[in-house]
This record gives structure tokens, sequence and C-alpha cells, in this order.
């Protein structure tokens, strides 16, 4: 027996909340791609407005909003009994542990970090999707009273949308992390091929040789190209030509 849960993306509508339009049509052209239905608010009155009017399956919102923000939305949302079950997507860079908890006091279901890519965003919205599905009559509500950062916070998420809030702020994290040691990386093997020339060199007045770390003396040339990516080829000036040829 086939136990995969099915979901046709055509048939999920989903409200984007994003004060940036550049963000809000590239995230709209994402999911339109993949044949979602996408509605696109650019602050959280407008993006609440809209709820009202016609529930979405998903909505994704942006953190950093005039009006409402992300976490007032998405709290206004929650506390509504025929809008509750919306999953709210939290765009967010992140930066802070409180961000964790605002999250969870609010009741948002995912963080997503920016800047995010194509495939990271789709997983989220088919995890969400596909355990919403799955999940249904199995929610309970619970209360629970934490001391952090030297506030103390009154949490009424279930155990669910907590785990999932903190399993996607992990993922996010470990992404992040995974695109910080690929640039890492690629930054180390960029500066391992080049080399400076730095500090004082000792040069001879005369034959201009140059003394190197070991106090050996070296023709210009040869401690350039050693210390540095530099070729050379070689000519004479007009003034050496001159010299050595006549020439004019």
């Amino acid at each position: 027996m086939d136990n995969r849960v099915k979901i046709e993306n055509k048939d999920i509508e989903i409200l984007v909340a994003e004060d940036s339009h550049t963000q809000a049509e590239y995230l709209k052209r994402i999911l339109e791609k993949y044949k979602y239905k996408v509605t696109v608010t650019h602050n959280g009155e407008e993006a609440l407005a809209s709820i009202k009017k016609q529930k979405p399956d998903i909505l994704i919102s942006d953190v950093m909003m005039p009006e409402l923000n992300g976490y007032e939305l998405c709290q206004k949302i929650k506390e509504n009994d025929n809008l509750s079950d919306i999953p709210v997507i939290l765009l967010t860079t992140l930066s802070e542990p409180q961000d964790i908890i605002k999250g969870l006091e609010c009741g948002a279901d995912h963080f997503i970090t920016k800047p995010f890519n194509e495939d990271f965003l789709l997983s989220h919205i088919q995890y969400i999707l596909i355990n919403k599905v799955l999940r249904k009559n199995s929610m309970a509500d619970i209360g629970l009273e934490i001391y952090f950062a030297g506030q103390k916070h009154f949490l009424t998420s279930n155990r669910i949308q907590i785990l999932d809030l903190l399993f996607s702020t992990y993922e996010a994290v470990v992404h992040k992390n995974n695109e910080l040691e690929k640039t890492n990386s690629e930054l180390k093997k960029s500066l391992d091929t080049i080399k400076t020339l730095k500090g004082l060199i000792p040069i001879c007045a005369n034959c201009k040789k140059i003394r190197n770390d070991e106090g050996y003396w070296q023709q210009l040339e040869v401690y350039i190209k050693a210390h540095s990516q530099a070729e050379f080829t070689h000519g004479l000036c007009p003034e050496c030509e001159k010299k050595m040829f006549g020439k004019e």
C-alpha cells in the first residue's frame, strides 16, 4: 500500500507578505514556477485583510514590515480561532537568539533565513503541507513558562509547533553554516594562491639585489617571482639599448 501523502500544488494557495517588491516578486516567481497559487501583499495589515477575505493554505511573511511586522501578524492569526490553523513561515535573518523566542511566542510554524535558495524554501513548504495532513486531530495545547535572556516568557504553542519551529531553526543554522564553510574554503583557496610583498625590503643601492628572509642577496626578479605570482619577460629599455648598441 502506498502511504505517501499526495498534494497537488495547483490546489495550494500561498499568501506572501513582503514589503520589498523585489523580494516579493522573487518569491512569487519561484512559487508559480511550481504551480502554486500566489497572492502578494506588502505589509502586515494588507496581509491580514487578505487572509480574512480568502484563507490561504500557507502564509510566508517577512519579519520586518510596516503596519504590522511578521511577529505581530502571526500572533493575530494564531489568536483567531478561524485562522489559527494557517501555517506561518517567517522570513528572517535569525541574527539573535531572541528571534526564536519571538517566533514561539507568536505561534510561528517555521523560520527560513535570508538569503534562502529555491530548494530550501520548497522543501519547507512540502514539509508543512504533508504534516498538516498527517497531523489533523493530533494537536494538544500546552502552556509553558520559560526564563530566557533575563526575561520570563509564557509560551502557549503546542508541542508539535515548538518542535517544528526548533527543527526548522536548526536546519536553517546548519544550512547557513554549510554555506559559510563553503565560502571560507573558497576564500582560503584564493588566499593560498596570492602572495603579497609588504613591510621593509632591504635592497642594494648599487646592484639592486634584495636580501631575502634567510639573509641571502637575490636578483630583483628572482625575489619577486618567489614572493608573488608575477612572471617576467626580458627586453631593453630605450636608455640601455642606446648605451649598448648606440641606437637612437
